[in-house]
């Protein structure tokens, strides 16, 4: 995958047209004591962020500092950054097998089924596997 330049603001790119999504980014906002840019892909210079259009589709991104962090690794380097000593032990375990496992099949069950949890709608349903 294609590298950011490293002055690239540290920024967190989802689905703007998922609710859940958007409930989610939110709600992040309200409860994180550190939170950086947010931005909806279908309004986001994705080149400039080194991802593609599919790939934004597929899971959330993080990307900062010139690296890529996608779907539970995005959430886990978010955690990783916090002030907070608990939350970024959270952020370290989602990286360790077995928790690693855990955290990576957790939000594949969170992302084929966002449409059916709050804020969800029918339009957050992931496209299937062709």
């Amino acid at each position: 995958m294609p590298t950011t330049p490293p002055e690239q603001p540290a920024t967190l790119i989802f689905d703007g047209d998922c609710g859940f999504c958007t409930t989610a980014v939110l709600w992040l906002q309200r409860t994180l004591p550190r939170v950086p840019a947010t931005a909806p892909f279908q309004w986001t210079d994705l080149a400039a962020f080194g991802l593609t259009e599919q790939q934004a589709r597929s899971r959330v991104w993080f990307v900062a500092g010139g690296r890529h962090y996608g779907g539970a690794a995005a959430v886990a380097a978010l955690l990783r950054g916090q002030p907070v000593a608990a939350l970024r032990v959270l952020g370290w375990l989602a990286t360790v097998p077995p928790w690693s496992w855990a955290a990576a099949a957790g939000y594949s069950l969170v992302a084929r089924y966002r449409y059916r949890l709050p804020g969800g709608t029918p339009a957050c349903r992931m496209p299937s596997a062709t």
